[in-house]
């Protein structure tokens, strides 16, 4: 009799495939974005303008409190941990707001966008927000940062300030300053010729010696542990892209200005295939508009801009949404998820999210599209 040995490798990855599968801390429970998602306490999440760090394999999701009546910071920066992106618990208040008057985050102030970072060298979390003085409007634009040696805090405020004063953008050319210096006055408001002298540093100039304005921001961190802020700035006209320190809690002064007199705001950013990605929305307050989207092959750049990534029924209002962060999610090769909020200021605690799978073309260019329900275990 001749004995006939079949292959094992199929079998073989079959067997690993299950095991890999029966690890996997990702549930059948599905994705619905716009609904209400409560936490382990059966409360909707209260983590507006957000963004998720991943941290010894569990996931923190921070983000701003809002009250049922007002968009101002009474409580501070929730912090919520989930394994599998879908259940929630809740950890309470990461960073708290100060009843000190005197105090940049007391009571009422605006605190807004805030994202956490985890600096191996350092140990440290790193807190960074959009921070606007109580009673002072929108009039300070200023980048908040605070620390602390857990994850889900307390975190213990630092300080906050305009970004890079007295230091020159690295693609603000000779050129565009003398242009600036030319001119024999400022032109009206939004006629081609005043957009044109906002790209060319209007703004920037104004803002040089007290430093750039800061306002709605993201964090990135790059593969070689560098991190970087991007944020809008020139009265939402340009968004910039700085470089932080070392233990990420300043600036280092190396930074870019992206799409001068664009008029951008809610910056997320990932990185595909070496390529950087980045989706903003234009600037229409508390109302939803198109999306925008950015790519280059460096972190600084050149940007070049693409058409609309939302498709179909409400992509002309991204879904009714606003973008806020793009997850990477770990042991998923191709899944990035965008997140946005979307806005409710007659009662800002009821405020939904969307979070979207983020699709691909042949080519690589990111596309979105609407999806009633989505489950992360179909992403391999």
């Amino acid at each position: 009799m001749r004995l006939v040995l079949k292959p094992i490798i199929p079998v073989l990855v079959a067997f690993f495939g299950a095991i890999a599968s029966a690890c996997s801390p990702y549930t059948d429970q599905p994705i619905r974005s716009g609904e209400i998602w409560p936490d382990d306490r059966g409360e909707h999440i209260n983590a507006h303008g957000g963004g998720i760090l991943v941290h010894d394999g569990t996931f923190y999701w921070f983000g701003e409190h809002k009250g049922e009546r007002s968009s101002s910071a009474f409580v501070g920066v929730t912090c919520y941990s989930s394994k599998d992106l879908v259940n929630w618990k809740y950890e309470g208040v990461a960073l708290s707001v100060s009843d000190d008057p005197a105090s940049d985050i007391t009571r009422g102030c605006t605190l807004e966008r805030p994202k956490v970072i985890y600096n191996k060298k350092t140990g440290k979390f790193v807190m960074w927000f959009h921070l606007e003085l109580r009673g002072r409007g929108y009039s300070a634009a200023r980048a908040a940062v605070a620390v602390s040696d857990n994850v889900t805090g307390p975190y213990t405020y630092i300080g906050s300030g305009r970004v890079n004063p007295g230091i020159p953008a690295e693609n603000v050319t000779d050129a565009d300053l003398a242009y600036i210096d030319a001119l024999q006055e400022i032109p009206r408001s939004w006629t081609p010729e005043w957009l044109e002298a906002i790209s060319k540093g209007l703004y920037y100039k104004r803002d040089f010696a007290g430093g750039q304005m800061s306002r709605d921001m993201t964090l990135f961190v790059d593969d070689d542990g560098k991190a970087y802020h991007i944020y809008a700035a020139e009265e939402n006209l340009t968004l910039n892209i700085a470089e932080l320190s070392d233990d990420y809690q300043s600036h280092s002064g190396r930074y870019v200005r992206v799409a001068p007199a664009g008029h951008n705001e809610a910056p997320a950013i990932f990185k595909r295939n070496g390529t950087y990605w980045m989706i903003t929305s234009g600037c229409t307050g508390w109302d939803p508009n198109a999306a925008r989207m950015f790519s280059a092959p460096s972190i600084f750049g050149p940007w070049t801009q693409h058409p609309n990534p939302c498709r179909g029924e409400k992509s002309e209002i991204t879904y009714g949404g606003q973008s806020t962060f793009i997850l990477p999610v770990p042991g998923k090769k191709d899944l990035f998820i965008f997140m946005a909020d979307i806005w409710r200021p007659r009662n800002p605690i009821d405020a939904r999210y969307i979070w979207l799978p983020i699709q691909f073309e042949q080519d690589g260019t990111p596309y979105l599209e609407w999806l009633d329900e989505w489950n992360i275990k179909d992403y391999k």
